[in-house]
């Protein structure tokens, strides 16, 4: 395996770090911590660096929050780092290691890589399922228990070593892993990629010693087709043993069926041989949300998006009767987008008013104050009464 020095020099340069600071403040724009440091971007650039120079950077507490996912309440504890200079420094780290990282992964690893999400695995999953009957007659679905917090952080960093030679780079890397005593924390930048990097040797021993033809990974959740029960059965337990060298174990929930009786669930979706729906969890969502919208006597912004940002689970997967059922009688898109883009408008022309005078505005690409201001909408405006519209 290629080991890479030299990351260290390139992850302190100044354009860089200002980088760094534009792809961390992305959606944060309007908070006053972020504010802050836009405003002023030259003078928290050279901090950084001075940081990172002198090897001085120490990762500071994480503020911890337990939120409640989905339809079954699932519980996680999410950390969240300081957006100075926690958050800049870690993208300042990844915006130099993430090519080096997802250049040697399993090409069917998906989910926090750029340009491997949902819909890039769900496109595989289709082809396969429809062009190759024969080697995905059967599926097996895997889990691993508790990821995040199993990962062991000892043997992670002998991974990383094996990757990386720049001595800098591994003491700041393992400055941020040995913060918390155990495991990832979720939610923190590092995390999804050393995540997946863990998982590495797991792919490309399915691959290539367990022979398995068709084979994909959403995170910890992995897919894997065969001909016959008596072969996934096998993989299954060989993959069980292979874990227990890694410090990890699978669920107890395992599933293998034969796919013409029972369509996979997956990423979201139901795939079947000649269709793809939603998830009944994901449509039930979909439905609750449009309804709860619709009894509002006015609609705002964060309304619209909810609503319009549902639309791209439908228009991904065969699922076009459920927005005539449940959202087209309700709803009309065309003025939730109106919305959308009146509210978009405004908040532009405010962000050029607020600008402050200086000379290198144009080249950070600030944005200083957050006009809320929101477009109303009576009800009766939004309100579908009968009339036919479209997706689009």
């Amino acid at each position: 395996m290629k080991r890479y020095g030299y990351i260290y020099e390139k992850i302190c340069n100044k354009e860089n770090i200002r980088r760094a600071i534009l792809r961390a403040s992305k959606v944060k724009r309007y908070r006053k911590d972020v504010q802050k440091i836009l405003a002023d971007m030259a003078k928290y650039i050279k901090q950084i660096q001075d940081m990172l120079i002198n090897e001085t950077y120490v990762p500071s507490d994480y503020r911890i929050d337990t939120i409640r996912e989905g339809i079954e309440k699932k519980e996680r504890i999410i950390y969240k780092p300081n957006f100075y200079p926690d958050q800049v420094v870690q993208w300042a780290i990844m915006l130099e290691l993430s090519p080096i990282l997802s250049d040697s992964m399993y090409e069917f690893t998906c989910g926090s890589i750029p340009n491997r999400g949902v819909h890039y695995g769900k496109r595989y999953v289709e082809k396969w399922i429809k062009t190759d009957r024969k080697n995905t007659k059967y599926y097996l679905k895997l889990d691993i228990s508790k990821f995040y917090p199993s990962v062991d952080i000892e043997i992670l960093k002998n991974k990383i070593e094996r990757k990386i030679k720049d001595k800098k780079l591994l003491n700041l890397i393992y400055a941020i892993l040995d913060k918390e005593e155990k495991g990832l924390p979720i939610g923190i930048l590092v995390s999804q990629w050393f995540a997946n990097f863990y998982l590495q040797d797991l792919d490309y021993y399915i691959k290539q010693n367990l022979k398995a033809v068709h084979y994909i990974r959403y995170m910890d959740d992995m897919i894997i087709f065969g001909r016959n029960k008596k072969e996934l059965h096998k993989i299954r337990k060989t993959i069980t043993e292979f874990l227990i060298i890694e410090k990890l174990s699978l669920k107890s929930n395992w599933q293998l069926y034969k796919l013409d009786k029972e369509a996979l669930d997956f990423m979201g979706f139901r795939f079947f041989r000649n269709k793809t729906i939603l998830r009944k969890s994901i449509m039930l969502r979909i439905t609750r949300k449009v309804k709860k919208v619709s009894k509002k006597h006015k609609l705002n912004f964060h309304d619209s998006c909810g609503v319009v940002s549902y639309l791209g689970w439908i228009k991904h997967s065969d699922s076009f009767w459920l927005f005539q059922k449940w959202i087209q009688p309700y709803l009309r898109i065309q003025i939730l987008k109106e919305i959308i883009k009146n509210h978009m408008k405004e908040r532009s022309k405010n962000e050029k008013l607020q600008k402050p005078k200086h000379r290198n505005t144009k080249r950070a690409g600030y944005r200083i104050k957050h006009h809320h201001s929101v477009p109303q909408y009576q009800r009766g405006d939004v309100a579908a009464k009968g009339r036919r519209t479209t997706v689009l």
